[in-house]
């Protein structure tokens, strides 16, 4: 799990599922939703981490001890991270959860 600050989802996930989406606040994102990261750097440089494409490589919690690290050694010169949501996972696993809550 990705953890981070208090903070709204971005307006293109929430249009996605705006019934569900709209009044979350999110304080860590799990690795398994995460397609990618965009880092962009105070000197104008950017980063696309594709979170997907390391699934294969690393564990859940070496990918994530690994994000981790890089937002702790870079925290004063990043100027921003956009995470990219896989939206119809996230979708599909709240659903599927629903469904199983509400047979019992």
């Amino acid at each position: 799990m990705v953890i981070f600050g208090k903070k709204s989802l971005p307006k293109n996930v929430v249009d996605h599922w705006p019934e569900v989406f709209n009044d979350v606040t999110v304080k860590a994102i799990p690795i398994e939703y995460l397609l990618a990261i965009k880092v962009t750097f105070n000197d104008g440089k950017k980063w696309e981490i594709k979170v997907k494409n390391h699934h294969k490589k690393l564990t859940n919690a070496g990918l994530e001890k690994t994000l981790n690290e890089l937002f702790k050694n870079y925290t004063d010169s990043i100027k921003n991270v956009d995470f990219r949501l896989d939206t119809e996972k996230v979708k599909r696993d709240i659903e599927k959860r629903t469904k199983k809550f509400l047979k019992k």
